[in-house]
């Protein structure tokens, strides 16, 4: 095929050297072991970063690995396989705390991107506006990252690094991420997003909350995470702290929880815009969550 395009069109520039498609999740860690490869998934953000240039580097493509894709629960938690799609996200029978990761897969892009984008793709993007990556830190997820060697696992927070840089290490792929078991009576959560329209946009910025509440709905735990506000999405720690046996409708949020954020000045809103923002952003998911 790629003989006949460069003899007739001279496109075979356009297709790497090797593309291979294993079915088991031994068979690519051992493909991994013996080299550099360009790991495919869902597409979504390779694709894109190749129009008009070649895929250089040998891809290996992962969405024949059935182990790969799916959400189980036990006793630990749940887990969600590196390939599961946003759609799957959107289809699946989840708990309350997990409302805010699906309305995070409602936001990314339109529902041809839901359907091929994959959890773990969204996270190794490493983008400070990935919208899935601030709904993981809230949850207290873990990476969990496979070789030819082992496995190892990683918070969220320890994996995502910077603007584009994860701690993914030559010759692992992500395996999935595991969310632990929730504390209290209830669990809840929620996603709100600002952007220069409702759908299919970068955030200007963006917040996660989860809250675990005992029989009295107190918080007995909250996480709260904020992402297009720095170059990697952030945990809002001191205000997790502060409102630690508080009813939902008793939290405030001051100037001073928004505080540590790092926002730049760009052609979306400025640095003190998207702190005003993220503030007002967090007193309405409290209060949705209250309702």
């Amino acid at each position: 095929m790629a003989q006949c395009l460069q003899r007739d069109f001279g496109l075979a520039a356009a297709f790497p050297a090797r593309y291979e498609r294993p079915a088991s999740l031994d068979a690519a860690l051992r493909l991994l072991d013996r080299g550099p490869w360009q790991l495919l998934a869902g597409g979504t953000d390779v694709y894109p970063a190749h129009v008009g240039k070649p895929v250089a580097a040998p891809l290996l493509d992962l969405t024949g690995i059935a182990a790969l894709r799916g959400i189980r629960r036990d006793d630990r938690g749940h887990w969600f396989g590196a390939t599961t799609t946003w759609t799957d996200v959107l289809d699946a029978d989840l708990p309350p705390v997990f409302d805010a990761l699906k309305r995070a897969a409602r936001e990314i892009g339109g529902v041809q991107i839901q359907n091929r984008g994959t959890l773990a793709g969204n996270l190794c993007n490493a983008s400070p506006a990935a919208d899935g990556t601030p709904v993981w830190l809230a949850l207290d997820a873990d990476v969990v990252l496979g070789s030819a060697t082992g496995e190892r696992r990683l918070p969220v927070a320890g994996f995502v690094l910077g603007s584009r840089r994860t701690a993914l290490a030559p010759g692992e792929i992500v395996l999935g991420l595991h969310v632990p078991a929730r504390r209290g009576a209830a669990s809840r959560s929620h996603f709100q997003k600002l952007g220069g329209r409702r759908y299919l946009v970068i955030s200007v910025t963006m917040v996660a909350l989860a809250v675990d509440l005992d029989a009295d709905a107190r918080i007995v735990q909250a996480g709260v995470a904020v992402g297009s506000c720095s170059a990697r999405a952030m945990r809002l720690t001191s205000l997790e702290r502060r409102i630690a046996g508080r009813r939902l409708d008793e939290v405030e949020v001051l100037p001073d929880d928004v505080a540590t954020l790092m926002p730049i000045d760009d052609l979306r809103g400025s640095g003190a815009y998207r702190r005003d923002a993220t503030a007002t952003l967090l007193r309405r998911a409290f209060a949705a969550l209250a309702s």
